[in-house]
């Protein structure tokens, strides 16, 4: 197992003693990072210069700079692939529901933060060992998706094209940066359905979904406070 593979599974000990920051404080600020920025600005004193510590608190929590960006592939690894499964794995009546399930992970960040998968993929290009990790989430999901085609009765073939083209073109519809209204999105799901399934979906489905996506508008109006 690489260094950096293996650094993921390790767990950081907490301090003893005041420290300024936490250790989410080091972590949030690098995901924003490399969000914004990218992996090559994620560096410990360009992040302990914006959290306004030194460098020596960095190193309560993690062991060097490799040991950061393990984290953040952990976090990465933990929240978008696994959303997607697990949204596979509900139980649905219907494979039109199913699909609905896994749109869930299109509308909510907390599912699935397009930014952050992005992000991670631009590593990638630079990066062999990250590259060999997002293919294998990658394949996971895209398994994934195909076990629940499986699961309603497409063939092994028409299962695992589909949910290929279910996957990546939203992988694609993300990395092209459409903007396109969500008004006019949930207007097209219905068509959305027909495309990946070649069936209609059942009464309330689309409507179930709508009402998902109205809780999710409204929970992201809410000031913060309020949200917990």
């Amino acid at each position: 197992m690489s260094d950096l593979v293996a650094t993921m599974e390790k767990s950081s000990s907490s301090p003893t003693g005041n420290v300024k920051v936490t250790k989410d404080d080091w972590l949030n600020i690098a995901l924003e990072t490399l969000i914004s920025d990218g992996v090559e600005s994620v560096r410990i004193l360009t992040l302990g210069n914006r959290l306004n510590v030194s460098r020596s608190s960095f190193y309560w929590y993690f062991e060097s700079r490799q040991d950061l960006l393990a984290h953040l592939l952990a976090q990465w690894r933990d929240r978008n692939p696994r959303g997607i499964v697990e949204r596979t794995l509900r139980p649905a009546p219907s494979i039109t529901q199913g699909v609905l399930n896994v749109f869930e992970c299109w509308v909510d960040e907390n599912l699935f933060n397009p930014r952050l998968d992005f992000a991670i993929r631009a590593w990638a290009r630079s990066s062999p060992e990250v590259r060999s990790i997002i293919d294998a989430a990658d394949g996971e999901r895209v398994e994934a998706i195909r076990t629940m085609f499986l699961r309603h009765g497409y063939t092994p073939e028409d299962a695992f094209v589909r949910a290929r083209v279910l996957y990546f073109m939203q992988i694609g519809y993300y990395s092209l940066e459409i903007k396109e209204p969500m008004a006019n999105r949930l207007s097209q799901v219905p068509a959305y359905l027909r495309s990946f399934t070649g069936k209609e979906p059942l009464d309330g489905e689309v409507e179930g979904f709508s009402a998902f996506i109205n809780d999710i508008s409204r929970a992201l109006r809410k000031p913060a406070a309020s949200r917990d």
